[in-house]
């Protein structure tokens, strides 16, 4: 894959029409807009798409939870990072005015990408394919790959696509010309996020032979299908007879003609007109764009800076509004990707007092930042040089120091750039991306807004500590407030107390000697006795319940024998299970994991119907994320869990909505984020629910047995 081509796909670099950024500016600024309208935006256009794949599944991101679906991705990232990337995007289409791709063209490609999705998706529904949302998503990027290498190259490529020779040969013109196809770069950009290997095969195979295609899996010919419709690549009658068997019985043509009918409402609703031809950059005319005006040098400086200065400040707003150091720090990371196409990026704190650089305790990037604790002499390194300097250090090939060679290794790059993030008197850190001297030449007169950039970062660092300390300062306070209340309790519940004990002491002296209720006496006694302590620990600060290990296996069964019978045996629901003989140990808190499956289990016996069957089943030995882990699976052939309620997984409960079982799935899905415990759900109507749960196990548990 060439090097251009290569950073291309790393920055998800695909432009979007300038009337679907407005219109996502336009809803993530509005108070009421919802994520379903945020979606139903991003499923319209490639480029919206890509950059929301591409953030979502990034390290910090993807490591939590399985990211297969634009909504699962867009929940993933939230409305607030969702609006830092609409900021960015809309930024870096204005210092992007000379791309090589008219809006005219761009037009033409968001209209043919749609249209091929929307028939896609139409096909895939006709034939009975069980996920047809998984037909549109790949026709919407089946293109995709034209996008990242016009980005990539530029005016050559941009040639290739106007050839009079067409479509039907642009494959192989780009491998000759280029050595990579578009099918290869748009399958190569799905692959690293880790989608459904189908999706990915669909837009490698579009392009294929008739002959070849008919002996894929369905959801390559559905794409392939949808895209010969409406780029007249394959004869009418061969499209016909391949659509038949398919299991297609509506014509072809009648369905290609809805398709384009509804991306032309689409491309009405938004604003943008659409060609006749729907077929992507072939219109490109060859002609250069248009140069900008000369100036001096001086004034080309100060225009940079100040447009730096004006158009970061929005995303600069949008940056500070997030919750917590980690949202913070991964919308930085994308902000960079999409303004400066700089894919691979870490950061260092300035640790007071002392003022070394450290990574430590810094979530998202790779290890070796995280032990690096500063060095004695700082400006042996590029970072520390930075650092002092106050001004941006470039180096590539020969690195100042072995530290240096260590994060250039580990951001997979032979250069740095380290950016001085200061704020005010004070420095709160240094960004360290990794790059190629190609990546450095092509920032040019942008490295006056990367400096500006990090100063946006200094001041994002500088807030978030800031509200750390006070944080602190406010637990701290309150922490005092609740001692000396719980003093006053004890002092004021003391006197009562007291009294109560001397009245029954003298009670006691009354009564003769072996009388029965004495022995009651003692007993309310012992009583008193507890409550005086219970008031006593009211002073006390409560400190974090310790997490403890427990036997899953044989929890389940006891939590079956209890509510077995109540939630399925009454309702006549078959109950199959699959428990290892021995133990599966977890990390993990008993209470916690015992609501986790007694909700699921209530959720479940509330879905199905008399008949209907639910499997439990448990077992060790599983590798996740390099640490051994049990998975719990709870498979059902019930009537299906609606999307709803599968993203109520993911929503805390306040968010997740009135009925009892979003909120029942939201608990569980609150209390499995504290526990580290992964869930991941697929679901289909009608034909039943898969979760599986994967428990941290203890680190010296035994091997998996055989199941009983």
């Amino acid at each position: 894959m060439p090097a251009a081509l290569a950073r291309a796909i790393e920055s998800g670099r695909v432009p979007s029409p300038p009337q679907v950024l407005l219109r996502l500016m336009q809803l993530v600024d509005g108070e009421q807009t919802t994520m379903r309208e945020l979606a139903d935006l991003v499923a319209r256009d490639a480029g919206l798409a890509t950059r929301v794949l591409t953030a979502a599944n990034s390290p910090a991101l993807r490591r939590r939870r399985e990211l297969d679906s634009l909504d699962a991705c867009l929940m993933a990232l939230g409305t607030r990072m969702v609006r830092s990337i609409a900021t960015c995007l809309s930024l870096r289409s204005l210092f992007e005015r000379d791309s090589i791709a008219s809006p005219g063209e761009l037009a033409a490609f968001w209209g043919h990408s749609l249209a091929v999705a929307e028939l896609a998706r139409a096909l895939a529904a006709e034939a009975g394919y069980g996920r047809p949302e998984e037909a549109y998503l790949a026709g919407l990027l089946h293109d995709v790959g034209e996008l990242l290498l016009l980005s990539a190259l530029g005016a050559p490529y941009a040639a290739a696509l106007g050839d009079p020779a067409g479509e039907a040969t642009l494959p192989a013109r780009e491998a000759a010309a280029f050595g990579v196809g578009h099918p290869e770069a748009g399958a190569w950009l799905v692959d690293r996020w880790q989608l459904d290997a189908a999706v990915a095969d669909a837009i490698l195979f579009h392009h294929a032979a008739p002959a070849e295609i008919a002996t894929a899996g369905a959801l390559p010919q559905f794409v392939w299908l949808a895209h010969a419709a409406l780029a007249d690549a394959v004869p009418a009658p061969g499209l016909d007879g391949h659509a038949q068997r398919l299991g297609i019985a509506t014509a072809l043509a009648e369905l290609r003609t809805a398709a384009t009918a509804r991306a032309a409402q689409v491309g009405a609703a938004l604003g943008i007109p659409l060609p006749e031809s729907l077929y992507a950059l072939q219109v490109w005319t060859g002609a250069a764009p248009a140069a900008p005006p000369a100036a001096d040098d001086a004034s080309s400086e100060i225009a940079l800076r100040l447009g730096g200065m004006a158009l970061l400040q929005p995303l600069q707003h949008d940056i500070l509004a997030l919750d917590g150091e980690a949202e913070m720090l991964h919308s930085l990371r994308e902000a960079a990707r999409i303004l400066f196409d700089l894919g691979r990026v870490a950061f260092l704190r300035c640790r007071a007092p002392d003022g070394r650089l450290s990574g430590q305790g810094i979530d998202g990037q790779p290890a070796v930042f995280g032990q690096f604790d500063g060095v004695a002499d700082p400006a042996a390194t590029l970072a520390g040089a930075a650092a002092l300097a106050g001004d941006i250090r470039h180096a590539c090939g020969s690195l100042p120091s072995l530290a240096d060679r260590q994060f250039a290794r580990a951001l997979g790059s032979p250069g740095l750039l380290c950016v001085p993030m200061p704020v005010v008197d004070r420095l709160a850190g240094v960004m360290v991306c990794g790059v190629d001297e190609a990546q450095y030449r092509d920032l040019g007169g942008r490295l006056a807004w990367l400096q500006h950039f990090g100063r946006l970062a200094g001041r994002a660092l500088a807030a978030q500590q800031a509200a750390r300390e006070r944080l602190a300062e406010a637990e701290l306070e309150a922490a005092g407030r609740f001692v000396r209340q719980g003093r006053r309790i004890i002092h004021e519940a003391g006197n009562p107390l007291g009294i109560i004990r001397s009245y029954l002491r003298l009670l006691e002296r009354k009564l003769p000697e072996g009388a029965e209720v004495q022995r009651e006496l003692g007993v309310l006694g012992e009583e008193i006795e507890r409550v005086a302590g219970i008031v006593g620990r009211l002073s006390e600060i409560p400190r974090p319940a310790e997490e403890s290990g427990v036997d899953v296996g044989e929890l389940i069964r006891e939590l079956l024998a209890v509510y077995g019978e109540a939630l399925f045996g009454t309702r006549g629901i078959r109950l199959e299970m699959a428990l290892p003989a021995g133990p599966l140990p977890v990390a993990c808190a008993r209470d916690g994991v015992k609501q986790i499956l007694v909700n699921l289990w209530k959720n479940a016996s509330e879905a199905l119907a008399a008949g209907q069957r639910l499997r439990i089943a448990a077992s060790g030995g599983v590798l996740h994320n390099g640490r051994p882990h049990v998975q719990i699976d709870l498979v059902d052939d019930g009537p299906g869990m609606p999307l709803q309620a599968m993203q109520s997984l993911q929503r805390p409960a306040e968010l997740a909505g009135e009925g009892r079982r979003g909120m029942g799935l939201s608990i569980v899905g609150e209390i499995a984020g504290r526990l580290g415990i992964a869930i991941t759900c697929r679901s289909q109507a009608g034909q039943g629910t898969s979760l599986s749960l994967l428990l941290p196990a203890t680190e010296a548990g035994p091997p998996p047995a055989d199941t009983a």
